[in-house]
């Protein structure tokens, strides 16, 4: 038999994290001899070593690697599952809306009061993440319904509907040599400093050598300080902040906002809100 437990699955991962059985098993209050025995024992039951142990150092070999990394999933998909089966059996349980601050484009309270008028509608709870988060939000069950915008989000395994596209634009402070422009090309930015956006992959326009940020606020601040620029969508920019210029950029991608779920989940509080969602789209298309 080579089925692992999901507790096996945390010790091997928290020990690949720690890399220091000490450690591991303070984070899992355990102690240390059980958790090493534990680990001895999975390895015995896979007949692979995963880790490379020494009186100094710990490291995971390739098969420790690999199994942390689908063990991760693999406690993931039982955590979603798990959140799901609890909200299934609550008719109480809100509907949880994971979003970037000010990432709606202006259309969160029309999504909400459209949900709102379906039947059997339940109270929406606002979630606020990261660049990175709201794909894992998603798939791993924290929420339910969340607003991402393409091409930046990464949609696998996820449906998606998409609300809104707009243009994006090159925010630069004021008296920027492209301050004046009536719109510029990708290649004009050739030489700015663009920002790294914690956790996501650059991406054309957006993605750079330049300080790391979390969100749209510090990225602002680090623009009015002349930091750096970014391309951004318009609608994160609107009204242009005092000091700021937002200049079109003719050739970048254009920016959609989707509303997006995991592509598993066809529970009918989810089914309800894009409904909700679709409705609102086909009153008022961007």
């Amino acid at each position: 038999m080579d089925e692992l437990e999901t507790r096996e699955l945390r010790y091997v991962i928290a020990v690949a994290e720690e890399l220091h059985f000490g450690r591991a098993a303070a984070r899992l209050s355990i102690a240390q001899p059980a958790l090493s025995k534990a680990i001895r024992r999975v390895e015995a039951r896979l007949g692979v070593p995963l880790f490379i142990r020494s009186s100094r150092h710990v490291a995971p070999t390739p098969a420790g690697e690999a199994l942390v990394e689908h063990g991760r999933h693999a406690l993931n998909a039982v955590g979603a599952a798990v959140r799901r089966a609890r909200s299934a059996g609550d008719s109480r349980a809100p509907l949880r809306l994971v979003l970037k601050p000010g990432g709606d484009a202006g259309l969160l309270s029309g999504l909400l009061a459209a949900y709102a008028a379906e039947p059997d509608a339940r109270q929406v709870d606002i979630l606020f993440s990261g660049p990175a988060d709201r794909s894992g939000f998603l798939r791993d069950g924290r929420a339910d319904v969340g607003l991402l915008y393409t091409p930046f989000d990464d949609l696998g395994g996820l449906d998606h509907e998409p609300l809104h596209t707009e243009d994006r634009v090159a925010v630069v402070p004021a008296g920027h040599r492209l301050a004046g422009r009536g719109a510029v090309l990708v290649a004009d930015l050739e030489g700015e400093t663009l920002p790294r956006w914690r956790g996501v992959p650059g991406v054309p326009g957006g993605g750079g050598t330049g300080p790391e940020v979390a969100d749209v606020v510090q990225l602002l601040h680090l623009i009015s300080t002349r930091r750096m620029i970014a391309v951004l969508p318009r609608s994160l920019v609107s009204p242009v902040p005092p000091g700021l210029v937002a200049v079109p950029v003719s050739d970048a991608p254009a920016s959609t906002l989707v509303l997006a779920w995991n592509e598993r989940d066809r529970r009918p509080l989810v089914a309800a809100f894009v409904t909700a969602a679709q409705g609102l789209v086909a009153r008022h298309p961007a």
